[in-house]
């Protein structure tokens, strides 16, 4: 029989409830007795064990991505165990993948007929494209936004870093696993603004204290106010 599958990207920034998307849709195909398989790339070493969780709590087991794994391979070699093809594939932290990676899930839909749904961040603390999700910016066939609101009401866009002071960082590794502690969801314009602010805050002059003193004990001249 011929399938018609497609490669979906659902992207979103960090707590727009992406991951729990994923585990209600893995749970809407378990109840429907279709089979499914969730991965997730290795990167994210939030978890000690295989599995997928959300910041609700719930959580599924998944298969490891690891930055060898071939992935059309792997859907080969799981369709022969399971003894039937896979008729959808979700992935988790997407971002992560290789360029390679995403070709390779492509490569699954175009030949098994498979259903790819690709989860992740669009962009980094920087808002720079993460390689993952360039490409399947090029190649997905359906793209969707998972929206979330910034605290000033408009939608999120950027992924902040920030350092226990709760400054925006705008320097480091691209990848920085972390949760609340380390990262909010804003608005360009809060992220702009925050930023300027930082950047005011740090060129400001500030005296030592002998400058001080000395400026302190200075004499006022006459005609001075």
């Amino acid at each position: 029989m011929y399938r018609k599958g497609k490669l979906y990207f659902r992207y979103g920034t960090m707590g727009s409830a992406k991951t729990a998307l994923l585990l209600t849709t893995a749970y809407n195909f378990e109840e429907r007795g279709m089979a499914y398989k969730c991965l997730k790339p290795v990167v994210d070493t939030r978890e000690a064990r295989n599995v997928i969780r959300s910041r609700i709590g719930i959580e599924r087991e998944c298969a490891w991505i690891y930055a060898n794994t071939n992935l059309y391979d792997f859907v080969c070699r799981t369709c022969r165990t399971d003894g039937r093809v896979v008729e959808w594939i979700l992935v988790d932290e997407a971002q992560f993948l290789s360029e390679a990676q995403v070709d390779q899930l492509s490569r699954v839909v175009d030949d098994f007929g498979i259903n790819v749904v690709c989860y992740g961040l669009r962009t980094d603390f920087r808002s720079h494209l993460f390689e993952g999700s360039r490409r399947l910016f090029e190649v997905a066939d359906t793209i969707d936004e998972i929206k979330s609101t910034c605290n000033c009401g408009r939608k999120t866009i950027i992924n902040a870093r920030i350092d226990a002071a709760g400054n925006f960082v705008e320097q480091g590794e691209q990848v920085e696993i972390g949760g609340d502690d380390r990262y909010v969801a804003v608005c360009r314009k809060c992220w702009r603004n925050k930023r300027i602010e930082q950047s005011r805050r740090a060129s400001l002059p500030f005296l030592d204290d002998d400058e001080e003193a000395s400026a302190a004990a200075a004499p006022v001249e006459e005609g001075c106010v």
